[in-house]
């Protein structure tokens, strides 16, 4: 038996990942543990949990792999500065202590932290370092159901790559061709976050669910001025308009003139028109490259199977646009494609690549639906609920199930704690807040009462997999709610000449389908699809509600706050349904009513976390 445990750290969403055998044990974010959401710090807890799910000490792990090689990265940085010199030298500065003090030494720092775990612990030929984009691409491709395949791999930055095509064919994986910093579509994008007033690395999905609102009435401007795409979808980036390489800051005046206007401030500004055109512009930008990146690299290598990876494999209304063009024939994407996945992927690699380990192949992939994360037994649910002075009642499977989509069809708000948590930023049905679909209220009342956060963002289906395309212009799975299809047209109901005049927010309250609560601006929607094979409970949740309604489709939504990372125990889980107006919290076999709860145990959820 050999174990690898992979870690990713010290940039964001660290994360700790298992494999024993080359099978995938465990996997889950540091956030879920310290309710700090991206969590960077060194991911202690998580290491804590997955050793303890796969019964194994550290000193009983044979490899530990680490993400990224350090020493690259601090390459890259110093050649930055020198390149730009003598501007950045504040930033340079700044950074330097950090590198000097900490990053560069961090194998030390690494075999002392591991030492906490276990005493017993010796690094001797233990600690390895892959490289950013390798465990990316390999985190995608072996978990993947295809023997052969091209990786596309597109983020912020790496040690020096900023995307890369890979192919994989059986246990190899080799990178074909990288393009470098700081010509980065991941810091493009990233860039336009920060001009629209949300946050770099967290606010970027905010970003792509503002795109249909505008019109990309800059997506011009931003190919004449600031990228410069070839034919191939290679990129090279302006450096005059950007400050991330070696500023404070993701953009400059130069960009500002450009557009016009200066970043958003979000304590001061609202959101407007010009702020909706700009997220439709390099939205449709994004996608412009990528497809073709896709096209191309079709081309050059005649593979028909894709894997994603990356941040940028998480914008899934350009993962949408490469599946609807038929670039390729088949498409699998992983589904914690940021920085955590990089944990997965560096044992992954190592297993394979280092170790030369066969590669056995599963049709259905091997990721066990991303429910990878912690559990609890009902044994430990009702000790947890009963300790925090929670009020519920227990139910068989049968009945609890018929309770649940009873009050789902009375467009009642639940939070739904099931099975294993998830590994990645989606909730797929383990940790998910759940809504009726055909409410036209829903979407605004569960973003407004419920999430905390911006009413236009745009809420997903789940769907039982045989219903799909009845309902969704799509028959491909969709397990990681990582692609965006529109909603079928007998389904949709056409905007009158007057509504087709409004602007931006004021199109967000129109009923736009028979599922409108899951029926974004343009008639699209982030898909789920749910199989009985992967989650038999959630599976069995939509068929009986489909029995009452006619409609094999749910809302879900992460079970969590604006700022909050996904809720990880069942003490998570009340605190949350506490402070926001769940309707119902279901958590294993055990239905808790708002209404029978101890109103002293109501916290302020709204003050609770930071704004994301």
């Amino acid at each position: 038996m050999t174990s690898i445990l992979g870690i990713s750290a010290f940039y964001h969403d660290s994360a700790a990942s298992i494999i024993i055998d080359g099978k995938i044990i465990a996997a889950a974010q540091e956030e879920r543990f310290t309710r700090i959401k991206h969590d960077y710090s060194y991911p202690k807890n998580a290491i804590e949990f997955v050793l303890k799910y796969a019964k194994i000490n550290l000193s009983d792990v044979d490899h530990i792999v680490f993400f990224e090689k350090p020493f690259l990265k601090f390459e890259r940085l110093l050649e930055t500065y020198v390149a730009f010199a003598p501007k950045g030298f504040l930033q340079f500065t700044k950074a330097m202590p950090a590198w000097l003090k900490f990053k560069l030494f961090q194998k030390q720092q690494l075999i002392k932290l591991l030492k906490s775990h276990d005493k017993k612990f010796t690094a001797e030929n233990k600690l390895f370092f892959s490289e950013h984009h390798l465990s990316h691409a390999a985190s995608a491709f072996y978990p993947s159901p295809f023997e052969k395949a091209i990786v596309l791999t597109a983020d912020g930055v790496g040690e020096w790559a900023t995307t890369t095509v890979a192919i994989g064919e059986g246990k190899d994986l080799e990178i074909k061709k990288e393009i470098h910093f700081p010509h980065s579509l991941g810091l493009l994008y990233s860039a336009f976050t920060y001009y629209t007033g949300f946050k770099v690395n967290s606010g970027e999905y905010k970003l792509m669910g503002l795109a249909p609102y505008g019109e990309p009435r800059f997506a011009e401007v931003i190919k004449r001025n600031l990228i410069d795409i070839k034919k191939d979808g290679t990129f090279r980036l302006n450096q005059e308009y950007f400050d991330y390489a070696t500023g404070l800051t993701m953009t400059n005046t130069k960009f500002n003139n450009l557009f016009g206007q200066k970043p958003r401030d979000p304590n001061k500004d609202q959101l407007n028109q010009f702020h909706m055109d700009i997220a439709a512009s390099i939205q449709k930008v994004t996608e412009e490259i990528m497809i073709k990146l896709a096209k191309a690299i079709r081309e050059e290598y005649n593979i028909k199977n894709l894997c994603l990876a990356g941040g940028v494999a998480l914008n899934c209304v350009a993962n949408g646009k490469i599946l609807k063009q038929k670039i390729f024939e088949n498409i699998w994407i992983q589904p914690a494609a940021g920085d955590a996945g990089g944990s997965l992927g560096a044992a992954l690699a190592f297993w394979h690549i280092e170790k030369g380990n066969k590669r056995e192949v599963n049709k259905d992939d091997d990721m066990k639906g991303s429910y990878l994360g912690s559990e609890f037994s009902q044994d430990e649910i009702e000790k947890e609920l009963n300790s925090i002075g929670a009020k519920f009642q227990t139910f068989d499977y049968e009945n609890l199930i018929n309770e649940t989509s009873e009050h789902l069809s009375k467009q009642k708000a639940i939070g739904w704690f099931q099975g294993r948590m998830e590994f990645g930023p989606r909730a797929l049905g383990g940790r998910s807040i759940l809504g009726d679909p055909r409410s036209d209220k829903m979407q605004k009342n569960l973003n407004l009462k419920v999430k905390y956060r911006e009413s236009f963002r745009p809420f997903a289906p789940s769907v039982l997999r045989e219903d799909l395309s009845n309902w969704f212009d799509m028959n491909v799975d969709s397990p990681y709610m990582l692609l965006v299809s529109n909603i079928n047209s007998e389904k949709k109901i056409e905007m009158n000449n007057e509504q087709k005049e409004l602007f931006g927010i004021d199109k967000l309250n129109i009923k736009r389908s028979e599922i409108p609560a899951v029926t974004h601006v343009d008639y699209s929607a982030r898909v789920q699809t749910v199989s009985e094979k992967t989650n038999k409970r959630y599976y069995d949740l939509i068929s009986k509600f489909k029995e009452k309604t006619s409609c094999p489709v749910i809302v879900n939504t992460s079970f969590n706050v604006r700022g909050e990372p996904i809720v990880n125990s069942p003490t998570d889980a009340f605190n949350c349904f506490m402070g926001t107006e769940l309707d119902y919290l279901v958590i294993g076999n055990c239905i808790l009513d708002k209404t029978k709860q101890d109103p002293n145990l109501k916290k302020d959820y709204k003050k609770e976390f930071e704004l994301d």
